[in-house]
């Protein structure tokens, strides 16, 4: 079977590459950290990888605003490669840092299949400061989106100082309605914040912690899932530990929530033999 490659991003200032990589090499998929400039050289190809991973971090120190000069870099150096990997059916996704690029490059929400307008922003959080949280997410399960089929609700970390979504009220509409939010905002029991903090850590419009384009292949969220790659990453794990070992069961056996979402596209990749 055809081997699945992914690329994550590094340099100048990007980081969880390591976690994100790790993340895909427990998904089945070979991972392969790249510089930036070594795709803007065209040293590498970005056609020669299935899933292209814009990771968390702060980027050139998110000088100019959060992700704004990685998005500029990348579509003023390969703007025509990342389309050209957009309509060959490939997969993209931006986590943090990286969704902040990828709402800049306006790959995303990437309405009527146009991937280079802007149509919303992600600003300051409400509460004024950074956040380093584990948040509750409830899933859209009307949303096309590959990475998280199957799943209902996840918990993963969100760490940013500019998580909230925002957009005209028109444009939060229509992401609802076609059912591009594909993560919000909820509490313990997968209902959404409706911008109660700390469930939303930073007020973000319809709570929404994630976003897909109308394919469901280009996907953006700004917690972290690449962080939940092992059982002990979650703080509630030893209890939930006991409680599997009660009943002859181990947290050993489970494959994370967060490493799921990967796995969900290596398998759409096999699957559609790209």
């Amino acid at each position: 079977m055809k081997k699945v490659n992914a690329l994550i991003l590094t340099g100048f200032g990007l980081n969880c590459d390591e976690e994100t990589a790790h993340a895909f090499r427990l998904s089945g998929a070979v991972s392969h950290k790249v510089h930036i400039n070594e795709l803007v050289s065209g040293k590498v190809k970005l056609k020669d990888f299935q899933i292209l991973a814009l990771g968390g971090g702060f980027s050139w120190g998110d000088d100019h605003g959060a992700g704004v000069i990685q998005a500029l870099k990348m579509k003023n150096h390969m703007g025509k490669d990342l389309l050209s990997f957009v309509d060959e059916g490939k997969l993209i996704i931006g986590i943090c840092n990286g969704f902040q690029a990828l709402i800049n490059i306006g790959l995303l929400p990437g309405f009527d299949k146009d991937y280079t307008k802007r149509n919303v922003s992600i600003t300051y959080n409400d509460c004024g400061n950074f956040r380093n949280q584990w948040v509750h997410l409830t899933a859209n399960p009307k949303s096309p989106c590959v990475f998280t089929k199957g799943i209902d609700m996840a918990d993963y970390p969100v760490r940013h100082g500019e998580g909230k979504i925002i957009a005209d009220q028109a444009v939060i509409d229509r992401l609802i309605f076609e059912n591009q939010v594909v993560f919000q905002y909820a509490d313990e029991k997968g209902v959404p914040a409706k911008g109660s903090f700390p469930d939303n850590p930073n007020g973000s419009m319809a709570d929404i912690a994630g976003i897909c384009d109308p394919t469901g292949r280009i996907f953006g969220l700004m917690p972290h899932p690449e962080a939940y790659n092992h059982f002990t990453n979650h703080p509630d794990w030893p209890r939930k530990a006991e409680l599997l070992k009660r009943q002859g069961k181990s947290l050993e056996n489970e494959m994370t929530i967060g490493v799921r979402l990967f796995k969900n596209a290596v398998d759409y990749i096999k699957e559609a033999g790209l």
